[in-house]
């Protein structure tokens, strides 16, 4: 008998695998139904069905959209093996990162992928992606991914880190989750985060998070106008494990000023690789004394958005804390 096609739901949210060439340089234009006409002899293999939710260009692709996109999952899960979202690449890693935090433990695999080529493009990588993103879909293991350039990586570990290439993501700090080679897909079994519980949907989210890199000598009042501006929480990429600097500009009283009003601040490196660790020099110690939270080796994209959705769930310094501290999906070494 032969085995039954997976069943598999592709979201199309835009992005340039969809775009079309205008006066205006490359616009979303390719529908569902416009990108499934280019599939044909890939998606023969599965039970296909396609559903339009957004038509959007991905820097236009905020946390209420966000929302959308984890909706659409919520209510569609249990009735597909798998499902595939095309996005943009340019905040792809947000939309996996954020998922994996809205859409804890979910029982079957999302996988987000995109192109940096219209899928209309002759030389186009995104028949390709479509292909590696339909197989893990197709591969029964739940969790939020990322599916690029013969690459699987953990949706809360990725990061584009080219603008033109078709190699455009890394999996920061952790394995791959799967690799695509002559032998097919090639699962990393060890690399799957262990399940927490029960499937759960936590959508309420507030984008009052300010992202700040710091630069020397930056103005410690800078964090008076963003506390004046209602933001509440902050993410700061740190030098090195976590430098701060507090000679001259006295960046560690500020934030010590800050915390104080109940905004959290994360702290995370502007190094790509490795982790953050406040203990180790006398500057990071002194701001883990006025209570900044550690990022340790979470991707900047995680840790801004998990401060989002922290912080749609509560405001309690303490809770939020607790929720850093916390490993929902591999997304932090504790």
């Amino acid at each position: 008998m032969m085995n039954q096609k997976k069943k598999i739901l592709l979201l199309t949210t835009g992005g340039t695998i969809a775009s079309l060439s205008s006066s205006e340089g490359l616009v979303p234009g390719l529908n569902g139904s416009g990108l499934a006409s280019h599939l044909s002899g890939i998606t023969d293999n599965y039970d296909i069905s396609v559903k339009d939710i957004l038509h959007l260009d991905s820097s236009n692709i905020q946390p209420e959209e966000w929302v959308i996109i984890a909706g659409h999952i919520h209510e569609n899960y249990k009735q597909f093996d798998g499902i595939v979202i095309t996005h943009g690449t340019d905040t792809m890693a947000y939309t996996a990162s954020v998922l994996t935090f809205i859409l804890q433990n979910i029982p079957i695999p999302v996988v987000i992928t995109g192109s940096q080529l219209p899928l209309a493009h002759p030389l186009t990588d995104a028949v390709d992606n479509l292909r590696y993103a339909f197989a893990m879909a197709s591969s029964g293991i739940g969790g939020i991914y990322l599916a690029f350039n013969r690459k699987i990586i953990l949706g809360c570990r990725a990061v584009k880190i080219r603008t033109t290439g078709f190699d455009a993501f890394e999996s920061v700090n952790y394995p791959y989750i799967a690799t695509i080679d002559s032998t097919g897909l090639n699962i990393n079994h060890p690399a799957i985060p262990e399940k927490t519980g029960e499937p759960m949907y936590l959508n309420k989210l507030c984008s009052d998070v300010f992202l700040i890199k710091l630069t020397p000598g930056l103005n410690p009042k800078i964090f008076d106008m963003l506390v004046g501006l209602n933001y509440k929480g902050i993410v700061i990429e740190a030098f090195g494990a976590g430098g701060l600097h507090f000679i001259h500009r006295d960046l560690i009283s500020k934030l010590e000023k800050v915390i104080e009003r109940g905004i959290p601040i994360v702290i995370s490196s502007q190094c790509l690789y490795e982790r953050s660790d406040l203990s180790i020099y006398q500057t990071g110690q002194l701001a883990l004394k006025q209570g900044v939270i550690q990022a340790y080796d979470m991707t900047t994209e995680a840790a801004v958005t998990k401060l989002i959705w922290a912080l749609g769930q509560t405001s309690n310094l303490s809770h939020i804390r607790e929720i850093f501290a916390t490993s929902y999906a591999g997304e932090i070494t504790i």
